[in-house]
């Protein structure tokens, strides 16, 4: 089965992968800027660049992979920039208007081809919890989840397009690298919210069970977070 992993050679995009291509999916996996990195996934699948706030570049990638069954959305950005409406217009970008317009766009792909196919949108802990100084990042992550269930319910029915969306927490990989280091949730493990900080694979073994063949799944927001924003 031919499944797109846009953004997927960042961390948490590198796990699933990796766990999608032991599982016999064959994966095409994009990234915007980091070609070194990218590289280095080659033995997975196609990589290929794409910038999904491109129409063209979206077009391109999902050419590259004829007869879809899923996508996976990893791309996004922190907007770690100073000008706070700089910061939600780069958002708005990478966060919300390219992943759902590729979504949309593979969706009616997939309805096209009859393929009863799967879409995994990853937005974060942030969408569904408040915290602090996340404007700019979390509106259009929040948005991004609103999105994903408009799309699960269009597509639900006869064509069986399932549309789920993974909420990741504190992750030792990706964005929230820095933030560990940082030590902006160290709170959080210090006063036992949370076991241990979230690893890429926990979110990859999500993203698994919504792309898997003949699931029932669909509509639904499964935040991977160990319970922190409980």
């Amino acid at each position: 089965m031919k499944v797109v992993l846009a953004g997927g050679t960042g961390g948490l995009g590198t796990a699933a992968a990796r766990l999608l291509a032991r599982d016999g999916f064959d994966l095409v996996m994009s990234y915007r800027s980091n070609v070194p990195r990218a590289t280095q996934l080659s033995d997975l699948g196609q990589v290929m660049q794409a910038d999904l706030a491109d129409p063209a570049q979206r077009k391109q990638l999902l050419d590259a992979t004829p007869g879809l069954y899923g996508l996976a959305v990893f791309a996004g950005n922190p907007a770690r920039v100073a000008a706070f409406d700089e910061a939600c217009r780069l958002s708005f970008e990478a966060n919300f208007l390219g992943p759902v317009t590729l979504a949309r766009e593979a969706s009616e792909r997939m309805k096209a081809a009859g393929t009863a196919g799967a879409i995994v949108l990853i937005s974060t802990m942030q969408a569904v919890s408040v915290f602090s100084g996340s404007t700019p990042y979390a509106s259009q992550k929040a948005a991004l989840v609103h999105a994903g269930l408009i799309l699960a319910k269009e597509c639900r029915g006869p064509s069986g397009i399932r549309v789920n969306i993974v909420c990741p927490g504190v992750n030792q990989a990706g964005m929230a690298e820095a933030s560990i280091a940082a030590g902006k949730y160290a709170k959080y493990l210090n006063e036992g919210v949370i076991p241990r900080y979230g690893r890429a694979e926990d979110v990859a073994r999500a993203v698994r069970f919504f792309l898997e063949p003949d699931n029932y799944v669909t509509g639904q927001v499964l935040t991977v977070d160990g319970g922190l924003t409980l």
